[in-house]
Formats: C-alpha cells, structure tokens, sequence
C-alpha cells in the first residue's frame, strides 16, 4: 500500500500530558562538549502513564540508548496524548519551545520547511543505517534537494466496524459495507438495537470534523484545494454528497444518536464502549482502541473505504529543532533511528512488543521497499511475532489495493480543517442546517485563508 505515501496519526486534539522524564526545565535545545563529547537533547511523543505497557517499553528504549550511547544524555522526554495536538504544538513552535527532537504530523511539514522551523539534516542522513532503504514517505520531508525530518509512521483510511455490534444487528461481519449506502442501511439495523447503540460515529470539531471530511471527500473522488494550493475546491457535488449521507443518517434514520464527538478521545472512547458500529478510521484504531480506551480488540476489524475512488494517506514523522547545533542534530538521529527505523529494535522489537502483550501483525508502520534488508527484516519479525488476527485487516489490505493515495490538502491543512469543522458540525447539532450555504461560507474562508498564506 505504501501507507505513508502523503497523514494524524496526524493524529488530532487532545490534550498533551505535563508528565517528564527525567526532571529538566528546558525551553531550547542545549549541548555540552564537541561531537566526540557529551551533548544534550530533549526528545517528545514519549507515551502517557496512562497507556502502561508502551509507556515501559519507551522508558526502557530511553535507558538502553542512552547506555549505548554514553556521550548523549536525554534531559527530557515529554508526554504526550495524543503526540500531535494544534493548540499545544503552535504555542510550543511560536515560543520556540520545541524539543530537539519533535513529533510532526504530514500536514505540518511543508510550511514548516517552507518557515525555517526545522533543521537542514541532509549532510547528516547518510550516518543512518536504514535512510537507504525508506520508501516513497521519505520525499515528504524533502524540499529544493534537501532533507528535514524523517518519516516514522502512517495511515490510510478505511471503514472500522464492530464485528459483535454487527452479529448483534443480524448483520454480516464478514461482509462489511462496501457503499455508503450499505453503510446507512447497516447503520439503521444498529441503532435499532436499543438505547445507547449507535450505527455511525463522526467528529464535528476541533480539526478532526474537518479531517474527516477530507478523508470522505478523497474517497467520493473529490478535492479539497485545488492543484495548484490557491483555491477551494470542496464546494462540489461530492462535497455536498459527504454532508448529505451525514444529514440523512443523523436526522432522517436517527443512526447516529446526539451526542457530538468534538475531538479524537471523544469517538475513541465511544468507539471503545461496545455499542458503536463504524466509524471512518485507518487500521492504527484498532490499535488505539485496544491500548489507550482498554476496547475488546478482537471485537474490531477493518475494512476499506466505502466507493472509494482515493485513499486518505496521512501520517507523522520526525524533526529537529533549527537551533539545534550539529551535534544536537546528529544525537537526534540517533534516537530517532534507534527508537523508530531500526529492525527489532523500539517501536519495531516486535519480540518485545509480542512479550509485552502489545499488539504484533497490523500492516503498518510502511516505511521500506519490500525488496530492501530493512523491510525484508521488518516483514520477516512481524510475521514471525504476530498475535493478532491478520483477518481484522485483511479486508482493508485487499480492499485498498489498487485505490490511489491522496495526500492531506497541503501546508495549511490544519486550518482548512478548522474551517471544515463549521459544517460537520452544523449538519450534525442542526436539522435545517444549509448546506449549500455552509459550504460557501467555508469556501470563501478557505480562499481568503489560501490568498493570505500566498
């Protein structure tokens, strides 16, 4: 599928932790020494106490590097939940407060590389061991030939559905919707089961409204700006079609129920409660549901996009901070490589991970060429370690072959989201909402929004 081909886990609005380890107060990146002597760094995204099993093992990767890598010391890894929240991480980049080593989300890069606001590390990616084998995800983090993160995760977006929710309804687990209309006949089945069953849950707010709008709008074959990043391009049929089915379902069929899900844990954790039968979402839910709102994982698969004419390709990544001194750049890397890129090691010590009862088998992180030591590697542990159930993807797997990645609308994506959320949350509180209207008015704020940015 090639998952990081454009977003998540960009993914959205929670509030960050204020937990640290160990102690420091640092606002700035600070080294010591030369390259051959201690230098300092300050890492972030490390995962909540609240999600104990990767909390540990993060912890434990902190240790294990830093003891084989004595000349760097780590001064400060801050929590996050989820690792990419819009308020936080501005504060944080308009104070100059990042950490040397910062989590960012696709939409981010562009205007990030675009302002100055990473370090250059293309002198520096030729120390890694795995950059030569990284797939297509790489060219994300490039601009005019030069290099300024490093692609770590990522995402395309499908159906995620309830396969009790679904048994309970009379409805077939094995052969989830395949149209939107599937979809809201599947969805009146379920609500239909009583009190607190939902057939279909949405955001309406806080940039994951208009997340989600986009990842419908790419499947219905429709765009957000146009080509040439200048002007809106929603204001279509397909984009009309996205609101419509949600108006239908929320008010016609009542399959949606009247509680809003404003921001990404809100959905989750409603997700997670057993009575919700789909959701949009890529197969890293599967995995939130499980470790983060303690959901019954085998109860869940997913399957691919409903009509889907383009895939939704999102994802996040790794920068560093451009006041970071060469030594700072090169002691990130390091961290970076050892706990996201390297085979059997951090987020892929899948022997770990399986000993850790964390889940090993989902077909993501994509970050190889199938044909490269270092993806040959990946897929070779992960099947030999796999604990789940590779039919609760394999509909998605299959189902998305062959649909064409779409990228997140470009370096301003967040605030288009923003803009977007005023619909989605318009159909969903308001039963004579305008939709016509609604998408006019978004359409002359998003091109005022493109005009001003140039």
């Amino acid at each position: 599928m090639g998952l990081l081909l454009a977003t998540a886990l960009g993914l959205t609005a929670a509030a960050c932790g204020s937990e640290e380890k160990p102690a420091g107060n640092e606002s700035k990146p600070t080294a010591q020494g030369s390259a051959a002597g201690p230098v300092s760094i300050t890492v972030n995204c490390m995962p909540p106490k609240t999600n104990k099993a990767q909390r540990a093992t993060f912890e434990e990767d902190l240790a294990a590097f830093q003891q084989l890598n004595p000349n760097i010391k780590v001064e400060k890894a801050t929590d996050a939940f989820p690792c990419y929240e819009p308020r936080t991480f501005e504060a944080k980049l308009a104070g100059g407060q990042l950490e040397t080593v910062f989590y960012v989300n696709f939409p981010n890069v562009g205007r990030l590389m675009e302002s100055g606001q990473a370090a250059d590390i293309t002198p520096y990616v030729g120390e890694l061991k795995t950059f030569k084998d990284y797939n297509a995800s790489i060219e994300i983090f490039k601009k005019d030939g030069k290099i300024y993160g490093l692609p770590t995760d990522g995402y395309g977006m499908g159906l995620v559905y309830n396969r009790e929710v679904f048994t309970k309804a009379g409805l077939d687990p094995n052969n989830p919707p395949k149209t939107w209309a599937d979809v809201q006949a599947a969805a009146k089945k379920i609500a239909a089961l009583g009190p607190g069953y939902v057939g279909f849950g949405e955001y309406s707010g806080n940039n994951v409204g208009g997340w989600h709008f986009t990842a419908s709008l790419y499947g219905r074959g429709g765009d957000v700006i146009t080509p040439d990043g200048k002007k809106a391009a929603f204001n279509t049929p397909e984009g009309k079609a996205v609101l419509e089915n949600l108006r239908q379902m929320r008010w016609a069929d009542n399959s949606m129920g009247s509680k809003l899900y404003i921001d990404w844990p809100a959905l989750m954790k409603a997700m997670a409660g057993g009575k919700m039968g789909m959701m949009v979402g890529a197969p890293d839910v599967l995995i939130g549901l499980r470790n983060d709102f303690q959901a019954k994982f085998e109860n869940y698969a997913v399957t691919s996009l409903p009509e889907a004419k383009a895939l939704f390709n999102g994802g996040a990544g790794y920068m560093i901070n451009p006041k970071a001194t060469p030594e700072q750049i090169r002691a990130g890397l390091k961290w970076i490589e050892y706990e996201f890129l390297t085979p059997g090691k951090g987020q892929l010590d899948y022997v770990r991970a399986k000993g850790a009862n964390l889940t090993v088998g989902q077909p993501y992180p994509d970050l190889y060429g199938a044909d490269t030591p270092s993806g040959q590697e990946v897929l070779k542990l992960r099947a030999e370690n796999a604990n789940v159930d590779p039919g609760q993807f394999a509909l998605w797997v299959e189902g998305s072959k062959g649909i064409p990645a779409k990228a997140e609308p470009g370096p301003y994506a967040q605030e288009i989201y923003a803009i977007l959320d005023t619909p989605m949350s318009a159909v969903l509180t308001r039963q004579d909402a305008d939709i016509d209207k609604l998408l006019a008015d978004a359409e002359a704020k998003v091109n005022a929004l493109l005009e001003q940015k140039g």
